[in-house]
């Protein structure tokens, strides 16, 4: 190696966004990471959310623009549709469930009036 023109390997502090730090070697005196073997779901086995929510909004925020005003009725109305949508499944299979209980409960009483 050429002296002079390596950049100084050392000692470096790593330090996880979970909090967690943890000593390794490189060029540089410290790393801010994210994401960490202790927290990462590969690693844990637990599901975490860790946001990736848009990066447009995100570079947005970053260099202070205003989202457009159409983006978020669409976004909105959206969301409004999706949670009537669910709503709807939902009591279409409480109903089903009702109707097939009801109907067990009549078969039973048959039943038992055909055995007096």
């Amino acid at each position: 190696m050429k002296p002079g023109i390596h950049p100084k390997y050392q000692k470096t502090k790593v330090v996880c966004a979970c909090g967690a730090e943890f000593e390794t070697r490189s060029t540089v005196p410290e790393i801010r990471v994210e994401v960490c073997s202790k927290c990462h779901p590969f690693f844990t086995g637990q599901q975490k959310f860790i946001d990736t929510a848009g990066r447009v909004q995100k570079f947005r925020r970053k260099y202070g623009l205003e989202e457009p005003e159409e983006v978020n009725e669409d976004l909105e109305v959206e969301a409004e549709t999706q949670i009537e949508e669910t709503l709807e499944v939902k009591e279409a299979e409480e109903e089903r469930e009702a109707k097939e209980e009801a109907s067990a409960q009549e078969s039973q009483q048959s039943e038992e009036q055909e055995e007096k």
